[in-house]
Formats: C-alpha cells, structure tokens, sequence
C-alpha cells in the first residue's frame, strides 16, 4: 500500500489514529538540545496560499511530493524539528516522521496571501489547547503590522492573547513580525514586507513586548542588512527565517551565517530554500544548513 493509501485509508476509516500517534510519538528531552540552537523546517506556506517555490508557482501544490521532501529534511541528522499546520503534522505523525522532533504549530494563517483581508490574520489553525493535547511543542504566528490597516490592532492582540495561553502550557511561542504595507496604499495593493534594517527593529520590538510574560517568546526575522543592529534589539532569542528560493544558494548560506554569528540569534527556521533549493536536492540543502549551526552532517 502507497503512503498516501495509508493516509487516506486513515482519514477516511480510522482517523482517531491521529491522535492515537500523537501519543505514540517519542519526544525530545528538551524542546531545545544543550547547544541552545535550533535548525526547524517550515511548512506551513500551503495554507495561507502561498504554494510558489522559486520560479515554479504550484510547488508546493503537491501534497504527496512535499510530504516526500519533508521526510527527506527531517531525517537528516542536524535538523531539530518541523513547523507546519495541523494537516501535514498529522499526515507526518502517521508515517512516523516526528519522533524526537520538535514540532511547531502554525496558528494563524487566516490572512490568506492575496486578499483584501490578508492583515486580519485570523488564528484558524491549532490553539495552546489542542497544542498541548497533542504532546506538540509550541506554536507560531504570523505578526504583520501595517500602519494604514485597521485590522492590524486586532490581530496583534491575538498574538498577544496566543503567546500568554502559550506560556500556561509552558510552550515555545514563535512570533514572526513584519513591518508591512500596500502597494499604492490602497486596500487592494499587494502586501510587502518592509526589510530595511529599521522596520525590522521596530517591528521585532513591539513582538517582544507581546503579552503577559515573555518568557516563552522566540522571534522568527528575516536576514537583512545591519543585522548586528537588527539582533541588538531584544534579548529573545531569534530565529532566522529562509524566505524565497533564490538562484545563488551559496550567497545565500554566507548571509546566514554571518547572522549566525550574533549572540541573540540561535538558529534557522527554513522552508522553500531548503526544500526546493535551486539544485533539487534536498539532503545537501538541509546538510548545508545544519552545517552552519556546527552539526554534524
């Protein structure tokens, strides 16, 4: 039987066995290992909408290939864990890809890369609760702050309300915060992201002071110029994410590491670099990466 006949016939007949392998699944001692450093796939692009990896807009439109380059990433001997919504954790979980992982949940992805309401970004996806329920490790959220969008009030204090029911649980709270605004400052215009050196600052600052406590808070930042500047501004520990494939991969690696370097800066958080890097090979992507943090590959 095909991996996928295995998922459906799960889904379709038995699907308390998701949970049943929730409980199966062996954990990490501790979510983060004695070096202090975390090497973390990401995959939670396909439910925001977002399914282009480089110059290929479908990529990630294939469940069954993405699942299969998941699985390679994941067993190679540097990565620490996975960030996804609950669809792949789950079809993840059932082909026994996750023990000894660390796994994050992705929480809200209600701003749909796109649309009109894409900065009211709505938790649609696993709360603290059904984190915890299910032995996962913490949760992420996407924190966009656009000076002109209304919606931006009430989606800051919904990180703010995730990251508290986070910390009860004692759970790793992953904030991913942008300065962002509409092309031609209309309603209509596509969302960019601000990476200068200073809206990266302001906006990792107001991420930090999220909340009722902080202690559980790590930031997920992209690489941009003036990172030394950039990972002065907190003393959470941060995350670099991957962003877009790009064509020269090396360039891309001496950047991570060079940011790697900083102290408040304790590892990758990476989805379509690695995945769908520009060679398609994913092991040497992966082994790259991890190599960057001094793991053995």
């Amino acid at each position: 039987m095909s991996d996928l006949a295995k998922l459906l016939d799960v889904r379709v007949n038995r699907p308390e066995a998701i949970a049943e392998a929730a409980a199966r699944r062996a954990r990490r001692e501790a979510p983060v290992g004695p070096s202090g450093r975390l090497l973390v796939i990401a995959a939670d692009h396909p439910a925001r909408g977002a399914l282009r990896a480089g110059d290929q807009p479908l990529a990630m439109a294939d469940r069954t290939e993405l699942l299969d380059r998941l699985r390679t990433a994941l067993s190679r001997p540097g990565v620490d864990g996975l960030l996804a919504t609950a669809d792949v954790i789950e079809d993840l979980l059932l082909l026994g890809a996750l023990d000894h992982k660390l796994v994050i949940g992705s929480m809200n992805r209600g701003g749909l890369a796109g649309t009109v309401f894409e900065i009211d970004d709505r938790f649609t996806g696993p709360d603290a609760a059904a984190l915890a329920r299910m032995g996962f490790d913490g949760g992420k959220m996407l924190f966009r702050i656009d000076p002109d969008d209304p919606a931006t009030a009430p989606t800051m204090q919904a990180c703010a309300r995730a990251i508290d029911e986070l910390a009860e649980r004692r759970l790793m709270a992953m904030v991913e915060p942008f300065i962002s605004r509409r092309d031609g400052g209309t309603r209509h215009g596509r969302v960019r992201n601000d990476l200068s050196p200073e809206a990266v600052i302001r906006s990792l600052t107001v991420a930090s002071g999220l909340g009722g406590t902080s202690a559980y808070t790590w930031l997920k930042i992209p690489v941009v110029e003036d990172m030394e500047r950039v990972a002065a501004a907190s003393t959470l520990p941060m995350l670099l994410l991957g962003g877009e494939v790009q064509a020269d991969a090396d360039a891309t690696y001496a950047r991570w590491q060079k940011a790697l370097a900083l102290p408040t800066v304790r590892g990758l958080v990476v989805g379509r670099a690695l995945l769908y890097p520009p060679d398609d090979d994913v092991a040497a992507a992966v082994d790259t990466a991890a190599s960057l943090l001094g793991r053995p590959v």
